[in-house]
């Protein structure tokens, strides 16, 4: 017994030291999965023309504010400013945060934002579109049923998220020849 537990200590070093196999395959998966997944959601929000990032497609305000664009009868001229403001900005996450993750640039924060995307994606097909009235939508945890969108796939997704914002990109990473090329920061020192 002590043969086995001596090699499966030695087996679980040797997968310890490895940390670099992790986010690397956490932003391979991300970019296999939902990298596509997201670009396509923006491009259903550009508007038309040169300046589509800027001046949002119907669609787009249909996709995040539901229910006020639902009650100005489908005008998006009779929203205001902050309605335009997030989506413009939740169009933009959808390009920028994927790209970020992907290339392994800004890692962390990209996922902590996409950690917030995720989020308020969730709550708006919940209450916005009405998702919280179908539990195949929510989905339920320890139900031995894997695919509710909202429990049980983006809670992966969140937990891959989290494992970039914990360990950041890994080695094949923009960061990290960010890191190596940064001049090198002294600890700030102590007042004695």
């Amino acid at each position: 017994m002590n043969a086995l537990i001596t090699t499966y200590a030695a087996l679980a070093d040797r997968l310890d030291r490895n940390e670099w196999v992790l986010p690397t395959l956490t932003r391979f998966l991300f970019a296999a999965t939902l990298l596509g997944y997201f670009w396509a959601s923006a491009l259903t929000k550009l508007g038309d023309g040169v300046l589509g990032f800027l001046n949002p497609s119907t669609g787009a305000y249909a996709q995040i504010f539901p229910k006020a664009f639902e009650a100005v009868g489908y005008d998006s001229s009779q929203l205001n400013l902050f309605h335009w403001a997030v989506t413009v900005a939740g169009t933009w996450a959808e390009f920028i945060l994927p790209a970020l993750i992907v290339l392994g640039l800004f890692t962390r924060l990209s996922a902590l934002g996409m950690i917030g995307f995720v989020t308020l994606q969730s709550l708006t097909d919940l209450y916005g579109h009405g998702g919280i009235q179908h539990a195949e939508t929510l989905g339920a945890w320890f139900d031995r049923m894997p695919d509710g969108v909202i429990l049980d796939q983006r809670g992966f997704w969140v937990l891959a998220l989290i494992l970039l914002v914990m360990k950041g990109a890994g080695p094949l990473s923009l960061d990290r020849l960010l890191v190596r090329n940064a001049p090198s920061v002294r600890p700030v020192s102590q007042p004695q």
